[in-house]
């Protein structure tokens, strides 16, 4: 039998599915203006970075103070961002910046729920980039395989700590790295966790749909790199590290063919059979085809065009602890025995808190299986 449990809108393209997330979603697309902004003021959205505001991170926070939340709310968000050229007018920190401050949000927004959620350091902040990057001066290129690793060494060090639950937000194209160590943190350790990606702009995407013409609360272009919606979201979470004054368009150079819809863009908007990182080769690398480090066009930003995407993520996320918390509390994690091939005396230690009576670090574990450098 068909699924048949949309929530549709004017646009044929854009559903929802009827879901707790789905009806999140058509509840912000239908929400006025006015409304939105409500959300954005109830998050703090346009607050200073509080990198350097004590407790507020992981790393910032007296350790008995952190322990008395951790008690209550195991869930760590982790930012990941970049070194990458954004274009004349943005900063090359535009990546790592801008997912901290959605991260700032929702613990902001957690912490006035009673159960704040941690916050970790951004542990990438160069990042691993697709090969069409190479060569861009204010473009730090990082390896790979030191990615997966060094992301596999900080969920390890999370979980020893006793944050359980780890959500690696991502404001990069780079998702496939930390997919993969995701997937290497598990098949090293086989312990009980939950740890997920979430590449923000694409969890809310339809909020990204270039509908300007029609709602002026939207962007006019597709979402592709440095560009409108890139250059709208600094504007609107911070706005004194952009300069339109120095701001210009560029379209990119490709060599003719697999234009006409075999390949997506940055956040998926059209729904077509390959997503941008599966491919490589049929376009100029970016330093000769588009040299102002912009694909699109970013004259056109305005943060009005994404304060409905940024409301739409900072909902989503806080939906996403809120539903993680409620099923596994602080402290509890998923049966061992239906997740793991290690044999329950040798993990019941491990889950424990850290530093109580018979803890033990993930590191006194024996390896196990064919997955371990």
């Amino acid at each position: 039998m068909a699924y048949k449990n949309y929530l549709t809108t004017e646009y044929p393209n854009i559903f929802f599915e009827d879901s707790k997330v789905g009806r999140l979603k058509k509840r912000l697309w239908d929400a006025s203006e006015e409304e939105i902004q409500a959300i954005l003021d109830d998050y703090g959205i346009g607050s200073p970075c509080e990198l350097g505001v004590a407790g507020t991170y992981i790393q910032n926070t007296p350790r008995a103070h952190l322990i008395e939340k951790r008690r209550k709310n195991d869930i760590v968000l982790v930012p990941i961002g970049s070194t990458e050229n954004h274009g004349a007018q943005n900063c090359s920190g535009l990546d790592t910046f801008m997912v901290q401050f959605i991260c700032e949000a929702v613990r902001r927004k957690t912490r006035a729920l009673g159960h704040e959620v941690a916050l970790a350091f951004p542990p990438i902040n160069y990042g691993g980039h697709p090969y069409h990057h190479i060569g861009m001066p204010g473009t730090v290129m990082i390896s790979e395989t030191t990615i997966i690793n060094t992301l596999a060494d900080v969920m390890a060090g999370l979980w020893d700590d006793g944050f359980r639950k780890i959500i690696l937000v991502n404001n990069h194209g780079q998702d496939w790295m930390l997919e993969s160590a995701i997937q290497e943190f598990f098949k090293r350790y086989q312990l009980p966790a939950f740890a997920c990606v979430v590449e923000w702009h694409r969890a809310v995407r339809e909020f990204f749909y270039p509908l300007g013409d029609e709602r002026p609360d939207f962007v006019t272009t597709p979402f592709v790199h440095a560009d409108e919606s890139e250059t709208s979201a600094a504007l609107l979470m911070f706005p004194e590290m952009v300069d339109m004054s120095v701001c210009v368009d560029a379209t990119p150079v490709n060599f003719g063919f697999l234009q006409d819809g075999f390949f997506d863009g940055s956040v998926d908007s059209f729904h077509r059979p390959n997503r941008w990182q599966e491919m490589e080769g049929n376009a100029w690398i970016e330093r000769f085809g588009t040299p102002e480090g912009v694909v699109g066009k970013p004259t056109r930003a305005d943060p009005r065009r994404v304060k409905r995407a940024v409301a739409a993520i900072c909902e989503y996320l806080t939906l996403m602890c809120e539903d993680i918390i409620t099923a596994y509390p602080a402290g509890k994690v998923p049966d061992p025995s239906k997740f793991s091939f290690r044999p329950k005396e040798e993990i019941e230690a491990c889950l424990k808190e850290p530093l109580s009576e018979g803890w033990k670090s993930i590191h006194e574990l024996p390896r196990r299986g064919i997955f371990i450098d």
